[in-house]
């Protein structure tokens, strides 16, 4: 395609109405351009700076592979730094940016992780048992409170217990408090982002976030002066890893990170997992194919073998793939000219990569909104195609830990429970937050496995 100044065609529409149809009608607002527009389409800002929305494979191939002192993805992040701090790896670039990752990627892959299978386990067999049988229970708030606890286990190594529990039920109340459609608000409307005292919404935040913080840094100042021999959390491995010049990670810097493991860490999977109980059970074929899969295992099966099980992993490949929990990778802001699909993209241009309508391309995924996922196991996508952790070098560093807890879970639960919904309706994605999630009031009711009816196929 001859490259050409002239950017892809896009809306005209007011930013105000815009971002409203973003907050409100999240799914409606990218498919509503790309039906008129195609693949790219251009939204400006009112200082008259392009958005570039790309969801062409094409496209995001070479923005994913580009060079990155072309293109800044930390700096189109700042908004979160309110909630993560300057030193999070979501808003550094350049080689500070690629310094962090090496040193937080070990902890989420190979034999670390797997240390974590049990953890999984055991919290979610605490949680799930204190279902009432045949009693609704909101699938979202369960979800939540085992990937918190794990993701509050492995990070800090805290056992049970009013340290526990207190973070826990800070960390909580400050992610609802986000993730109300008020509060979402505010992260594109900055009036919003108003302290008016403890009773506002916003001076709630703020005080919320400083209790974990003090919280936090008091771990850590514990943590200093313990030994960290045979420690297995994230936080005793960061506090022991080490920078190419032998120096370690300030307290600062821990604190940040920590923090943007357990944010991004828990909320997005607890959202992927209530997802994929809602089509398990609305699609009743998948959930009596998984359960001959399941039935396969015994009565303990070895974690790793779970992890490879063909139909579970094409299950939460398909959760994810459907309703992607970011309909965004992280966007990209241009520090030098650039060429993409044939369009050069001036300097402070932003580039938003759409991993939503990516995995809605007709040509890729046939019939894209229904659910199916024996589509995995027919063939392999390219990480252009199949991106609901992002890509390139701002793929999250927790694909793999977050994928195996899925599994996990899943399985735990469907071995020994048949979850149903209460309210069999379609349902759409809403907001919550920076992400797109099931209705927060959705009602699910569990039985005993024994007591499963309409399962003919596994009599």
């Amino acid at each position: 395609m001859r490259a050409t100044n002239n950017l892809p065609n896009g809306p005209k529409m007011p930013v105000f109405l815009r971002r409203m149809k973003f907050i409100f009608q999240p799914l409606e607002y990218v498919e509503d351009f790309a039906n008129k527009y195609g693949d790219n389409f251009t939204l400006w800002s009112r200082n008259d700076s392009p958005a570039i929305f790309f969801s062409h494979p094409q496209a995001l191939q070479q923005i994913f592979n580009a060079d990155s002192s072309s293109l800044n993805a930390g700096s189109g992040n700042r908004g979160l730094q309110f909630l993560l701090g300057s030193n999070s790896l979501i808003l550094l670039d350049g080689g500070r940016h690629q310094r962090q990752r090496q040193l937080l990627t070990p902890p989420f892959h190979g034999d670390r992780m797997r240390t974590y299978a049990e953890t999984i386990r055991e919290i979610t067999r605490q949680v799930s048992d204190e279902w009432k049988m045949g009693k609704p229970f909101n699938i979202r708030a369960s979800m939540q409170e085992i990937t918190l606890r794990v993701i509050l286990r492995v990070v800090f190594g805290l056992d049970e217990g009013p340290h526990l529990e207190k973070i826990r039920q800070l960390l909580s109340s400050l992610l609802d408090s986000i993730g109300s459609p008020l509060l979402s608000a505010g992260f594109f409307f900055r009036f919003l982002q108003k302290d008016f005292g403890a009773w506002s919404p916003w001076g709630r935040v703020l005080r919320l976030r400083q209790q974990i913080d003090e919280m936090i840094y008091a771990l850590i100042r514990e943590r200093r002066v313990q030994s960290p021999q045979n420690r297995q959390d994230i936080l005793s491995l960061m506090m022991s890893a080490r920078y190419d010049d032998g120096q370690p990670m300030t307290d600062e810097e821990l604190h940040d990170e920590l923090m943007t493991l357990m944010v991004a860490g828990h909320e997005t999977t607890a959202s992927a997992l209530s997802w994929a109980f809602y089509w398990i059970d609305y699609l009743p074929e998948v959930r009596d194919k998984l359960l001959r899969e399941l039935d396969t295992l015994g009565d303990k099966p070895d974690p790793s073998i779970v992890a490879k099980l063909p139909y579970l992993t094409a299950v939460c490949q398909e959760t994810l793939r459907i309703y992607p929990i970011a309909m965004n990778a992280f966007p990209r802001i241009v520090r030098s000219p650039i060429e993409i699909q044939g369009y050069t993209l001036p300097e402070g241009t932003v580039i938003i990569p759409n991993i939503y309508l990516a995995h809605h391309r007709e040509e890729t995924y046939p019939q894209s909104k229904q659910f199916k996922p024996e589509r995995f196991l027919e063939r392999q996508f390219s990480p252009y195609e199949y991106l609901p952790f992002g890509g390139g070098n701002r793929r999250c560093i927790g694909l793999a830990f977050a994928q195996y807890e899925m599994k996990l879970v899943l399985a735990t639960i469907l071995s020994r429970f048949q979850v149903s919904l209460v309210n069999r309706r379609p349902v759409r994605p809403v907001r919550r937050g920076l992400t797109v999630a099931p209705p927060a009031g959705m009602q699910m009711v569990a039985m005993p496995l024994e007591k499963r009816v309409n399962t003919p196929a596994l009599v």
